[in-house]
C-alpha cells in the first residue's frame, strides 16, 4: 500500500459535511486521482453509508466510495479549523469530526487492509492526538510512518 498519493490540508472551514465532501471531490478531480464521477459518488455513498466515527476522545470521518471512480490510490487528510458534523456510521446521530481521512482506492482488497491498519492505529489515543497536533508539514510523514509504511 506504499503507492498511495497523500494529500494534506489544514485550516479549512466547512459549514457541513456536504461542503467538505464537495471540496474533497473537486480537489481529487483537480489532482487527477479520480474520475469526474467521483464527487457525486462520494456524496451518494455518504448519504447511504455515513462515515462519522466517535473514537474514545475524538471524532473523525472516513469518506470513500467505490473503486470504479478512482484512477489511482490516494488519501486526503484534512484538519478543519472547526469540527465538521458527519452522520455516524452506526446510525446514532452525528459526530463533530476533527479529522477527515478521505480514502481513494483502486482495489477493494487493498481498501480492507488499509482500513484494518487505520482502525488499529485509531484505537491508540496518541496516534489521533499526533495527527491533530503535529505541524502541517509533518502530518504526511507521520501518517505514512504509522499507516502506509508498516504494510508496504
Amino acid at each position: 500500500m506504499h503507492n498511495y498519493r497523500l494529500f494534506v490540508s489544514s485550516g479549512l472551514s466547512f459549514s457541513d459535511s456536504t461542503e467538505a465532501l464537495n471540496h474533497i471531490g473537486m480537489k481529487m478531480v483537480s489532482k487527477g486521482v479520480v474520475k469526474n464521477t467521483y464527487p457525486a459518488a462520494l456524496l451518494e455513498r455518504e448519504a447511504s453509508f455515513p462515515t462519522g466515527i466517535a473514537l474514545e476522545e475524538h471524532s473523525i470521518a472516513i469518506p470513500h466510495c467505490e473503486a470504479m471512480h478512482a484512477l489511482e490510490p490516494a488519501i486526503y487528510l484534512i484538519r478543519p479549523t472547526l469540527p465538521v458534523a458527519f452522520l455516524r456510521s452506526d446510525d446514532d446521530g452525528s459526530v463533530a469530526a476533527e479529522l477527515i481521512i478521505a480514502l481513494i482506492v483502486t482495489d477493494p482488497r487493498e481498501q480492507l487492509q488499509l482500513l484494518k491498519t487505520l482502525f488499529g492505529q485509531l484505537q491508540k489515543s496518541e496516534f489521533i492526538e499526533s495527527l491533530l497536533t503535529v505541524p502541517e508539514d509533518a502530518i504526511a510523514q507521520y501518517f505514512n510512518n504509522h499507516i502506509l509504511a508498516p504494510v508496504a
